[in-house]
């Protein structure tokens, strides 16, 4: 049986092997730098879900885990990046090492906003995680400690990024056909 998503994809950009392999290194990197800390991972509704939980599995210390949702808003459908907090973590982050989880990183004016607000909770460190990152994007810059993939600018769905909602539950990484979102 036919996956309902593949007739909307273009291309795999990422099989989930792929994906797999490049997860267990990160998780391994991660559980080495936080070795003794009192690391706190945050992932960020929704589309870091899959990410996040394959992500934490691989880490391989102790740790928290917690989540947020936000949205960024501006004129028209470009975001500013001017964050809402829809969902804030229930953990107390102050002294704690923040790795903030993310699935897709651009423009990079949420994530960079959204440090902005969290500096303000007194943590021992912040640092960000993301399965792809498109660099072609970026109008400002964030650091980003651990990035699973530089990716094209391209429109990408599965693994958890969607279209429309849809599209979060396919197991690869796959360029969306251009007709279905134009």
């Amino acid at each position: 049986m036919q996956h309902y998503v593949e007739r909307d994809i273009e291309k795999i950009l990422l099989s989930k092997e792929e994906i797999a392999i490049r997860v267990k290194e990160l998780g391994e990197q991660i559980s080495k730098d936080y070795e003794g800390k009192d690391l706190i991972a945050v992932g960020i509704l929704r589309g870091s879900v899959v990410f996040f939980s394959d992500l934490m599995r691989e880490i391989k210390i102790p740790m928290e885990i917690d989540f947020m949702a936000v949205s960024s808003y501006g004129q028209g459908s470009k975001s500013t990046g001017s964050v809402r907090i829809k969902y804030d973590m229930q953990e107390d982050i102050r002294g704690k090492h923040l790795l903030i989880i993310e699935d897709i990183i651009d423009s990079g004016w949420t994530l960079h906003n959204l440090l902005e607000q969290l500096r303000g909770r007194k943590p021992e460190s912040i640092e960000l995680c993301c399965l792809l990152n498109k660099p072609d994007r970026r109008e400002v810059e964030v650091p980003v400690k651990y990035i699973g993939f530089d990716i094209p600018d391209e429109f990408v769905v599965g693994y958890g990024l969607d279209y429309a909602s849809k599209y979060r539950n396919y197991e690869h990484v796959g360029i969306l056909k251009r007709s279905v979102y134009e």
